[in-house]
């Protein structure tokens, strides 16, 4: 099609738009109608809701964006919908929170889809992936790039209304209590990583753990694991590692950017008042943006902290190691969409996506960096 061609289709479409305004208050009326006839108002009813989550009581940037949630949810609404926020223990088990959602216990909950792989894997591609998509790159997926609409349709038979509930942004490789100088440094490596990282490290030789938040720590101190992975500096400094781990390695190839979810009780949600409704999406869209936010601001001060203050040696992950993990993640998912129909049709969208990005990324983004 010629330029010419172009230029003309554009002026047409916009014509039509003008016309278009100017036909606008002829059908006002109609979409009014319909408009009354799906939009539920009830100002003189309030609501209780419970949301559990899986991360430990009031846990910074975590807990703290739940409970912020919570109060930005109670005055949009004027005080009609009430949303008690309960950490990891407190009402549940920090893992039984998508059953306690699914069927209805409580309405909502926080965490990480890669937490539900045993029920649904395919939903791990929502959470993160080896050398996969980053933070940015992740929302614009599944915000505008189609992923939702697979993402909620995974969810679906489990009453569930999945949404982007915030993002830990870029992850850092983890700490060590020796170097990792080559490959064979990593068998027989016991560490505490989880979801797809975790299978990655175990083709690579090494052994994934599964160690609760509280418990990491004190493993890692007694030897009981060789390294484990958290999320940053920020959260990372707070929870002491470096007093009992010498080494911090980067880059987090396991996670380059770490969607967290919000889960919702599909009848519970449209049993609530429209407006309600619309005010629980746009309050997860503000957590999503503070969230990530957050996680940035805070890891840019407190990775100097580590290095300045803490003398952590800081580490970057040999080429053939960096390799290696690549070489597996590619066997692990391959070994996935092999057995599993959703996993390869949500990995092929996935896949696509990231390809098309990069494309953008290599004149925007990537040669920015470089300059």
């Amino acid at each position: 099609m010629s330029k010419k061609s172009n230029r003309r289709k554009f002026i047409e479409k916009s014509i039509a738009s003008a016309i278009g305004v100017s036909g606008f208050s002829s059908c006002v009326e109609s979409n009014e109608k319909e408009k009354q006839e799906t939009v539920n108002v009830n100002f003189n009813k309030k609501y209780n809701w419970k949301m559990v989550t899986t991360w430990s009581p009031n846990m910074p940037v975590l807990g703290e964006g739940c409970n912020l949630f919570s109060e930005w949810v109670n005055k949009m609404s004027g005080g009609r919908l009430n949303i008690n926020v309960y950490g990891g223990g407190e009402l549940i088990p920090s893992l039984e929170s998508f059953d306690a959602v699914s069927n209805g216990a409580v309405e909502m909950g926080s965490g990480a889809s890669y937490y539900w792989a045993g029920k649904i894997p395919s939903g791990q591609f929502f959470s993160s992936v080896p050398f996969g998509m980053n933070s940015k790159q992740m929302n614009s997926w599944i915000i505008s790039g189609g992923g939702y609409e697979l993402y909620r349709e995974i969810y679906e038979p489990f009453n569930l209304i999945p949404f982007v509930g915030g993002n830990t942004s870029m992850q850092m490789g983890g700490w060590f209590n020796k170097e990792i100088n080559s490959f064979d440094d990593l068998k027989g490596l016991k560490m505490r990583i989880p979801g797809f990282g975790g299978k990655v490290l175990s083709k690579a030789g090494g052994t994934a753990v599964t160690v609760a938040g509280g418990e990491i720590y004190t493993n890692l101190e007694r030897g009981v694991i060789d390294a484990t992975e958290w999320i940053g500096p920020y959260h990372d400094y707070l929870m002491g590692f470096y007093q009992v781990a010498k080494y911090y390695y980067y880059p987090g190839w396991h996670e380059p950017g770490g969607v967290l979810e919000m889960i919702v009780n599909r009848d519970k949600f449209y049993q609530l008042p429209t407006d309600l409704q619309e005010i629980i999406k746009k309050g997860i869209e503000a957590l999503n943006i503070w969230m990530q936010c957050e996680f940035d601001a805070k890891n840019s001060i407190y990775l100097n902290k580590l290095i300045d203050e803490e003398k952590v040696q800081l580490r970057k992950f040999p080429k053939d190691v960096l390799d290696t993990f690549k070489l597996k993640t590619r066997e692990v998912i391959e070994e996935m969409i092999d057995k599993d129909l959703k996993s390869k049709k949500i990995f092929e969208a996935y896949n696509k996506f990231k390809n098309s990005f990069n494309d953008w990324s290599s004149v925007s983004d990537k040669i920015y960096y470089d300059l």
